[in-house]
């Protein structure tokens, strides 16, 4: 998935939560706005603690009662500062994280990090788990395991009014002879360099592949028609796509993917994670917290522990 950087003033006017307007699969209409969820629009405070649960995590971390976590802050309905850089962060990514924490009864200690250094520094021991929208893929479940909260995936987007690509993009070879935007570290990098050689198999011009180390650059770059289309999260390009100031139409999904809170490989704090997050599932705060972020076509029915990859 993709991995929300940090912004620049680019994408500053982008913050307002204002209403998001796509559909899911199984919506029946628009999403709800950001915000929306509860009357004090903080579903987590109503969160407590479950003994049974909390049990399940190993007893040094009960006694220690905090967890580091790694967390990539860049744009909303993710992670995202909402006063601009520093301050506390926002997004359904925090609020799921935080949530878990307090039916685990632990405390967050919370350090921002770049999207690609958080999985390397899961495996050296630096975070206890990671946050960052990470999408599960077949690459990386030899090294990390997922504990599942949203069902998100790939998307498209291009500049409002660019009708050349149809309604939606539902091949890569309808990227052939196109210039694609995309982050740096992200399963979109991966996607597309795999499907290089489709163009030439049919007979078409390559597509070119422009990595952008920011979200703002990447969206100037598609406002100025340096790259013909972006690829990264369905639930950020729709986000996008609902702010008038980026100027941005979202094109579909491409191809979904389970997204989760990631851990080293054999991490004994899964099993405690998964009965959270499915306790959130049961007892409603879950869909609250989607329905905050305007996010529950990305609702899932129960939490898994590194299932395979969507195919």
């Amino acid at each position: 998935m993709s991995g929300p950087v940090r912004r620049t003033a680019a994408t500053a006017a982008l913050l307002p939560l204002l209403a998001l307007t796509g559909c899911g699969p199984g919506e029946a209409g628009a999403e709800s706005p950001p915000g929306a969820g509860t009357a004090s629009g903080n579903p987590v405070a109503a969160v407590h603690k479950v003994a049974g649960i909390a049990a399940l995590l190993p007893a040094e971390v009960r006694r220690k009662g905090t967890l580091r976590v790694g967390t990539s802050v860049g744009a909303p309905p993710s992670a995202y500062y909402p006063g601009g850089t520093g301050g506390r962060p926002a997004g359904q990514d925090i609020d799921m994280a935080d949530a878990v924490a307090k039916v685990l009864g632990v405390r967050l200690e919370r350090q921002d990090a770049s999207f690609e250094t958080i999985l390397p520094a899961l495996r050296s021991g630096k975070f206890a788990f990671g946050t960052g929208n990470f999408g599960v893929t077949a690459e990386r479940l030899p090294t990390i395991d997922f504990v599942t909260y949203v069902d998100d995936g790939q998307g498209f987007a291009v500049q409002q009014g660019d009708s050349s690509f149809g309604r939606s993009i539902t091949s890569l070879t309808e990227l052939c002879g196109r210039t694609v935007g995309l982050s740096a570290g992200t399963t979109f990098e991966a996607t597309l360099q795999a499907h290089r050689g489709d163009c030439r198999k049919a007979g078409r011009k390559p597509y070119e592949v422009r990595v952008f180390a920011e979200s703002g650059a990447l969206l100037t770059a598609l406002q100025q028609g340096r790259v013909d289309v972006v690829m990264s999260t369905i639930n950020g390009l729709r986000y996008q796509a609902s702010q008038p100031a980026s100027h941005t139409a979202f094109l579909g999904e491409y191809h979904r993917l389970d997204v989760g809170f990631a851990f080293a490989k054999g991490s004994p704090l899964t099993r405690a994670f998964q009965a959270a997050v499915n306790e959130l599932i049961r007892d409603g705060v879950y869909a609250r917290i989607l329905r905050k972020w305007g996010t529950t076509g990305s609702a899932i029915r129960t939490s898994r522990i590194s299932p395979p990859e969507h195919r």
